[in-house]
């Protein structure tokens, strides 16, 4: 692994794989709101994923003006813009992990903020009107691996045990039979069930949703500058940072990298300490036996070494009833280790691509049939995550280097990580009310010395 995250990063490379979501590229994608990039700034974002966007809605709603949002390729084209389409916790399968080496306030405190980022999502959909297929809903895990059903049931009780009653620890298990008639799996195909999780949970298009936050900001005044990889950071004299890009330079008071797993590109501090992990996705037309009014709700189905993620896509929403499913790392040579330390989304691994093709008739075996006479496979991509060697986001300024902050690296959880964590870095940066914020957000996120001195040895569960 030293090898792999020794890999110095790259800026987004052009021409990725097209995803799923961005067939239809928004009018914004490549907007400039301004001709020329402006000399000055009072903030420069760098990045326009939810992460950014969340940031800049955030601060924007606070009175902050002259924020400048600088992105590499098209708006809302990286991670965000390639990734699943799941709003997923499942909290209980880092809540024994957590609680050993945190304690059991600080593993509750995070499965908290976890369902809350969840339902804020959801609700700043429909508040603000974002026509993303904004879809709250249930969702199961589906265990193959008899250990880690074990562990997955001592995980349900010691939350419940920890919050009794409280909505991040309501959690339903379920038998072989269960799964087989309620959710469409074990009854043909791959037959090996031990058990099924269930729980609240939801989707979405990511890409969709972070193209309309973005739009409410840049009705507050944003500056976006799509195509404009910013290239190196410069402490100025005096204060403030001097923002390279291949258009010219930007004086700004404040600088938030809001880059994920392309942060050392810019920051060349994170490198080895926020490594990037290529994920790969699949949109698939549904075999001609799966049930007609839909799937109950989204899946991951979790086996020995590793796991897949899965949705249906809604009702009402463009391909209905496709699935989308990603993951199948484990499955790729070495665990997927030569995935680590990739910024290359213009191809993908055809070991783990393979996989995702093939597994689905595996998992709902009788009840998926023929395939559709148009073909599995409507699209494939891939799309570069961030991940760090404790298993938790950066987020706060830069230690020693005032006015430089971050939140970044998610580890492929973002969509129940980056909306709170941005709440989070908004209030740092407007000197908010630190109690109120201890209160919820968990200490174990923010960045530190300590942290920033840490081996990455790998992805956690």
């Amino acid at each position: 692994m030293d090898r792999r995250a020794a890999i110095p990063v790259t800026l987004p490379r052009e021409n990725p794989t097209q995803s799923y979501w961005q067939l239809e590229p928004d009018e914004i994608a490549d907007l400039r709101s301004t001709s020329s990039l402006p000399d000055k700034a009072d903030v420069v974002i760098i990045g326009s994923g939810i992460t950014g966007a969340a940031v800049a809605f955030n601060l924007l709603s606070k009175g902050a003006s002259n924020v400048v949002m600088l992105e590499a390729r098209q708006a809302c084209s990286g991670a965000t813009g390639r990734n699943g389409g799941h709003t997923k916790a499942a909290s209980y399968r880092t809540f024994l992990g957590h609680q050993q080496e945190y304690g059991t306030a600080m593993a509750v405190k995070i499965a908290r903020m976890e369902l809350a980022n969840i339902r804020a999502v959801h609700a700043f959909a429909k508040e603000h009107g974002i026509q993303c297929d904004s879809t709250p809903c249930d969702t199961v895990d589906v265990i193959y691996d008899a250990a880690q059903w074990e562990i997955d049931q001592q995980a349900v009780k010691a939350m419940q045990d920890a919050m009794p009653g409280d909505d991040a620890s309501k959690y339903v298990l379920h038998s072989p039979e269960e799964v087989r008639n309620t959710f469409f799996c074990g009854r043909g195909g791959d037959e090996g069930v031990c058990g099924a999780v269930s729980y609240e949970a939801g989707s979405l298009s990511a890409y969709k949703f972070g193209v309309g936050v973005i739009k409410l900001c840049l009705a507050k005044g944003l500056n976006l500058q799509t195509n404009t990889p910013a290239l190196n950071l410069e402490k100025v004299q005096g204060g403030g940072w001097k923002v390279e890009t291949p258009r010219g330079a930007i004086r700004a008071a404040k600088v938030v990298l809001a880059t994920n797993g392309y942060t050392a590109s810019v920051w060349k501090k994170f490198q080895g300490i926020i490594v990037p992990l290529r994920g790969h996705v699949t949109a698939q037309r549904p075999g001609l036996n799966m049930p007609k009014d839909g799937l109950p709700g989204t899946y991951s189905f979790i086996y020995e070494g590793g796991y897949d993620y899965m949705i249906p896509r809604p009702k009402g929403s463009k391909f209905e009833g496709d699935i989308v499913i990603g993951g199948a790392l484990a499955k790729a040579p070495a665990e997927g280790l030569e995935e680590y330390g990739i910024t290359d989304d213009t191809a993908f691994d055809e070991v783990i691509m393979k996989s995702l093709t093939d597994c689905l008739p595996q998992y709902f075996g009788d009840n998926w049939g023929a395939d559709d006479p148009d073909g599995r496979i409507r699209k494939a991509w891939t799309g570069i995550m961030g991940f760090s060697p404790d298993g938790f986001p950066f987020v706060g300024q830069m230690p020693r280097e005032k006015d430089l902050w971050i939140s970044s690296s998610f580890q492929g959880h973002g969509m129940v990580l980056c909306w709170m964590c941005a709440r989070a870095l908004a209030t740092m940066m407007d000197a908010g009310d630190e109690k109120e914020l201890d209160a919820w957000f968990p200490e174990v996120f923010k960045i530190n010395e300590q942290r920033m001195r840490l081996t990455f040895r790998g992805r956690f569960n």
